[in-house]
């Protein structure tokens, strides 16, 4: 057993106190990917920025995305605890000063800073219930984690509304502050003593090149519709992300300490499980994002009860996550729990491909909870395969490869179904008439169509919704097809507590598997 792997086992008690502060910490970096969604208009008006408005959400997704592999590779080397410590410092600080910027370049600049903690928060938690329960726990620990990462995706706009209309915008960021102290606090006495994994030289430069990956793709997804696919930003991003891609695994071969270890690019279970990561992360957040959009405008309902309409997804997302937990004890299980979430979360979209405008309330619930049970049963249980066949010194980088494929999964997933939604709207709405305010390019602005024609318009939105749905359900037909050739291993044994095996004795299955 490696050095960095020797800590003492931590008591039943530790283990709860120190999930508690970790499930804090998921909480509050999981909120802020989405709690400014329902304030940003209300940010712009404020701080003078309708232009460049799209950034205090894109600021925080590239800064979290971009660091995530360095914040895990660091957690090996140097000790996940102090690092974890650092991370939710930094964002904590971060939020305060979105919550004191005067304009919108500081809101911007404070956003990256409080994603690079958000980002390292969210990797390092992953990383530390490897080191903290066994490797037949871990399923269960993750699944909790998953849950309220789900949660926080559907509570964030709501709670994001609520400070914007009774308090102040500003405490969607402030509100922080003194649940994250608790968290520090806890972590700060409850999480296993940090030890160091041996000594080498950091990889400045393959870190460099993954996060200039991570920012073209954050970019040109984030960016791609509104600058245009064919821009020349947009095919420059392309070219500079491209670049760096080939350029890292040679670089990564030649360093002792690699942030992107080249065995785990030749472990089936890792890269099979990332690719399903990222697919599943994809549909993910094209249901989340975009599901309350359609019943706010279709329906007419508040975001605060869009948010009510969504608890059966809710519901099924929570009570799937437990359970693939918990069943996720056994190695065995693990690519039959991947292949039943994927095939539920398909049957979602699916389903969802049939919505309407007359579609009423509770064939959607029905809909809305077979995609919650799909949704729920994948994302932890991929990061669980990946951690049972990885050396405890890798468990950071292993968290943080998982991690970062998932992030780009959601960017893409949102990018993708807006452009797909955006793009169907437009053509069934072209010949109605603009006098009013009605703009083709802009859903929001149906209310200003005569009654006559409110509802061929809201009919067409409706259709352009399921319609994305329809486009996006292949991705996961791609999840399907690489959990059937995933391997899930866990050499180590269940008894080791930290040791699952190795990302090299897996990496003798790649070849027949390319």
């Amino acid at each position: 057993m490696s050095k960095a792997s020797e800590s003492p086992s931590p008591t039943a008690g530790g283990v709860a106190a120190a999930m508690s502060a970790l499930i804090l910490a998921v909480l509050l970096a999981a909120l802020d990917q989405t709690i400014v969604s329902t304030a940003l208009p209300r940010i712009a008006q404020d701080l003078d920025g309708f232009d460049d408005i799209a950034w205090v959400s894109a600021a925080y997704l590239l800064a979290s995305t971009a660091v995530t592999p360095l914040w895990g590779k660091l957690g090996d080397m140097f000790g996940r605890k102090r690092l974890y410590l650092a991370s939710t410092s930094i964002f904590l600080i971060a939020s305060v000063a979105c919550g004191l910027a005067q304009n919108l370049p500081e809101l911007i600049g404070a956003r990256v800073l409080q994603g690079a903690g958000g980002g390292g928060m969210i990797v390092l938690t992953f990383a530390l219930v490897g080191d903290i329960v066994a490797p037949s726990e871990r399923g269960r620990y993750q699944g909790l984690f998953g849950s309220v990462y789900g949660v926080a995706s559907i509570v964030g706009p709501l709670l994001g509304g609520v400070f914007t209309d009774q308090l102040s915008w500003r405490w969607a960021f402030l509100v922080n502050l003194p649940v994250g102290i608790v968290a520090l606090t806890i972590a700060a006495r409850a999480l296993p003593a940090a030890t160091r994994g041996a000594k080498a030289r950091i990889d400045y430069l393959g870190a460099t090149l993954l996060a200039t990956i991570a920012t073209g793709l954050v970019l040109v997804t984030s960016f791609g519709e509104r600058w245009g696919w064919g821009s020349p930003a947009i095919v420059g991003l392309i070219v500079a992300t491209i670049a760096p891609a080939v350029l890292l695994v040679p670089v990564e071969r030649r360093v002792a300490a690699p942030v992107l270890p080249p065995a785990m690019l030749a472990s089936r279970t890792v890269v099979f499980s990332s690719l399903i990561g990222f697919f599943a992360n994809a549909a993910m957040f094209a249901v989340l994002v975009y599901l309350p959009t359609y019943l706010q405008i279709v329906h007419g309902v508040s975001a605060t009860l869009s948010g009510i309409y969504m608890l059966p997804l809710v519901a099924g997302l929570v009570v799937s996550q437990s359970l693939a937990g918990r069943w996720a004890a056994h190695v065995d299980r693990l690519r039959k729990i991947l292949l039943g979430g994927l095939l539920a979360n398909l049957a979602g979209l699916l389903l969802l491909g049939t919505i309407g405008a007359a579609t009423n309330t509770l064939v959607l619930s029905v809909y809305f909870l077979i995609t919650g049970v799909g949704i729920g049963m994948v994302p932890m249980v991929v990061l669980t395969a990946v951690q049972n066949s990885v050396p405890a010194a890798d468990l950071g980088a292993a968290s943080a490869v998982v991690t970062f494929a998932r992030s780009i999964g959601a960017a893409f997933g949102v990018a993708v179904f807006g452009s797909l939604l955006n793009t169907g709207f437009a053509d069934r709405t072209h010949a109605l008439p603009t006098a009013g305010g009605f703009d083709a390019a802009r859903p929001d602005t149906i209310g200003h169509l005569p009654a006559a024609l409110r509802d061929t318009a809201l009919d067409a939105f409706a259709r352009a919704t399921a319609t994305g749905y329809l486009w996006i359900a292949p991705t996961l037909a791609v999840g399907i097809l690489l959990a059937l050739f995933l391997k899930p291993t866990c050499e180590g044994g269940e008894a080791d507590r930290t040791t699952s095996g190795t990302a090299a004795s897996d990496a003798k299955d790649a070849a027949p598997a390319a």
